[in-house]
């Protein structure tokens, strides 16, 4: 089956690039991360896995990345939730199993407690769940406060390219759209119920294992499998991390 291209006019105007494989089966929708878009290595695998197989597979870029219309210094996290939802919503009928890598993870779980009538489960890729404040705050440094402070956005350095702007619009925001219970809280769970599988790379430098496994316990849900790759680094983009995802992916598309 060949992959479809086209653009969703979402919120403000903006019109989200989306490809689309027609196919049986839940459509599995992949959600990307911060700052990516839906040609990554993973996305693509997923496109090609549908393709041979016949499944429905369903990739698209927030606004402001890749193809999308949009500035990314625009972006929040409230407003790609929306773009995610309008995906959702808009460009699929029936069950949806939610494939979200580092932001995406967070993401996909904001859709799943939107529609959780929709959302038949979830594979998460080093799920980067409230990172603006949890992961990324604390380690902006003095010089990068002041920036914030007195322009409104901050220039953050990048290990896989160029810095990229992190705006106050941004983290304040995101504080808005934390899903973690607070750590005083131990009883308190996220009330997703829907099966959840969750990659995690051991040497991932962006998002730690232990982020990642304090998302799982919270986890209201029975039906939770955390995987750590003791190897691997925040992409897990392997040909073996890779196969895994696929591994997941099926697990909860079958019938």
């Amino acid at each position: 089956m060949s992959e479809t291209a086209g653009r969703l006019d979402g919120g403000d105007g903006v019109r989200l690039a989306w490809r689309r494989v027609e196919g049986r089966g839940p459509t599995v929708v992949w959600l990307g991360g911060f700052m990516s878009d839906m040609t990554g290595t993973k996305a693509q695998a997923l496109a090609d896995w549908a393709q041979a197989r016949g499944r429905a597979f369903l990739r698209f870029d927030w606004s402001g990345h890749g193809q999308s219309d949009g500035d990314f210094v625009d972006g929040t996290i409230g407003r790609w939730r929306e773009d995610g939802l309008a995906i959702v919503d808009r460009l699929t009928e029936g069950p949806a199993v939610l494939v979200g890598s580092s932001m995406g993870g967070w993401l996909a779980g904001h859709v799943a407690l939107a529609r959780p009538e929709r959302v038949r489960g979830l594979v998460l890729i080093a799920p980067a769940a409230d990172f603006t404040s949890a992961l990324m705050e604390p380690q902006i440094p003095p010089e990068g406060r002041a920036q914030l402070e007195r322009d409104g956005v901050w220039l953050r350095p990048s290990a896989y390219g160029d810095p990229y702007p992190i705006t106050r619009a941004l983290l304040d925001d995101g504080r808005r759209w934390s899903i973690l219970p607070h750590p005083e809280d131990e009883a308190a769970r996220i009330p997703i119920a829907s099966p959840v599988r969750i990659l995690q790379g051991g040497q991932d430098p962006d998002v730690p294992w232990s982020h990642a496994l304090r998302l799982a316990q919270a986890l209201q849900g029975p039906d939770v499998v955390f995987t750590l790759i003791r190897d691997g680094d925040h992409r897990l983009s392997r040909p073996q991390d890779l196969a895994r995802l696929i591994a997941a992916v099926e697990e909860l598309t079958a019938p």
